[in-house]
């Protein structure tokens, strides 16, 4: 059966999509490539280019070489793969760049992974080979490494090659992603998504050879790099709030318990209530971080941005707007009845001089404890408002 039969027929097994944005130079020998490689694995499919607005022809060669050209008015690589992508009528799909970096003769190697039950299929180019001049050093040896170790530990995600831009999935896996991003950070956020949703990703090697292009590849170092990096740490609320507001205030708390009663020697120095009093500031600003990390999460899985967290909804079976009330009605007292005895103990001396270290030491954990308590009770409010929809 020929694809167009299988077209008609709804039959079609997988789709190869490739962007276009001006790739006149390399796109005719990408398509003829990919076709060649179904039709000699006997594979039903067909390559659609999603043209971003390209105006050096690149629409009328890919037709010419028998793909079918999707135009796509938004513009970046996102938009421009998800436009493909949705558009593809193959029960599978692969995704290639249209610069002949990419050997598309390793497509049966990505499709026997989805035959097999996988829903996502990474390429990793460092396992199967990277030609020469076709990385720049930086990417090689510390964009991409960096970015997927960061990946790793970050989503749990199990590849070695978080950004190689050859890849293949279930059009349905890819459908219940939801992707949201137009730019380039589509790509981690396919990844990071699939990882989130706990899909099956596998990873198979594949080459890199450099492009065929004369003019410069759109990618940014610098601007593209922290791109990417902004939108890992973004989708991780836990690294980017959750676990340094925690750090801070156990360190706060601790080095506030320890110099309560008295200064302290370390080496050469005595640490007292100056230390103190930045002791309190580490607390304050940890539970700053650690709220903006539940309050970033709540949107994020009210909005659609991350997926449901059974751990967290546990969480919140306990952690209600009332017993935020409670936890910061008490704080608030406690610290209003520090600030009473301090008042108190003055009165006793006749409203006259007292020792400034004596009282900061009463003085600092009362200021704590208010402002802490006023923050949780707003805060508890804010968290509700946000949890409305999710609830």
């Amino acid at each position: 059966m020929s694809s167009q039969e299988a077209a008609h027929t709804g039959s079609l097994e997988l789709t190869v999509v490739m962007p276009c944005l001006n790739e006149a130079e390399t796109l005719a020998v990408c398509v003829d490539k990919a076709m060649a490689a179904l039709r000699e694995n006997n594979i039903a499919g067909e390559v659609v280019v999603a043209d971003n607005g390209s105006t050096d022809g690149s629409q009328q060669i890919a037709t010419d070489h028998g793909a079918r050209v999707v135009n796509v008015p938004i513009r970046g690589y996102g938009a421009a793969l998800n436009a493909g992508i949705l558009a593809a009528e193959g029960k599978y799909v692969l995704m290639a760049d249209a610069d002949d970096s990419y050997n598309f003769a390793h497509i049966p190697r990505f499709l026997e992974k989805l035959r097999n039950g996988a829903d996502l299929v990474m390429g990793n180019r460092f396992a199967g080979g990277i030609g020469p001049g076709a990385m720049p050093p930086l990417h090689k040896y510390l964009g991409n490494p960096v970015l997927s170790w960061m990946g790793r530990t970050l989503f749990h995600t199990p590849v070695g090659d978080f950004h190689c831009g050859i890849r293949a999935f279930s059009k349905s896996a890819y459908e219940s992603l939801a992707l949201r991003t137009t730019g380039m950070e589509f790509a981690s956020e396919m990844v990071v998504k699939a990882s989130l949703q706990k899909q099956n990703i596998v990873e198979v090697p594949t080459t890199l050879q450099k492009d065929g292009r004369s003019r410069p590849p759109h990618l940014k170092t610098w601007r593209d790099g922290w791109r990417h990096f902004r939108f890992l740490l973004l989708y991780s609320p836990r690294w980017l709030f959750l676990f340094p507001g925690l750090t801070l205030m156990l360190g706060g708390f601790g080095l506030m318990a320890w110099l309560m009663p008295a200064e302290r020697p370390l080496g050469h120095v005595n640490l007292g209530v100056d230390t103190l009093a930045y002791a309190a500031a580490a607390v304050l600003l940890g539970f700053q971080l650690v709220f903006f990390g539940v309050a970033a999460k709540v949107f994020a899985i009210t909005e659609g941005l991350l997926p449901e967290d059974e751990s967290f909804n546990r969480w919140f079976q306990y952690i209600t707007l009332e017993t935020g009330l409670i936890a910061g009605v008490l704080l608030l007292l406690v610290g209003i009845g520090i600030a009473v005895s301090s008042v108190v103990g003055w009165a006793h001396t006749g409203y006259g001089h007292l020792p400034p270290v004596e009282m900061m030491r009463r003085t600092l954990p009362a200021m704590l404890c208010l402002m802490l308590g006023t923050q949780v009770c707003f805060g508890s409010f804010f968290l509700s408002l946000l949890g409305l929809r999710r609830r």
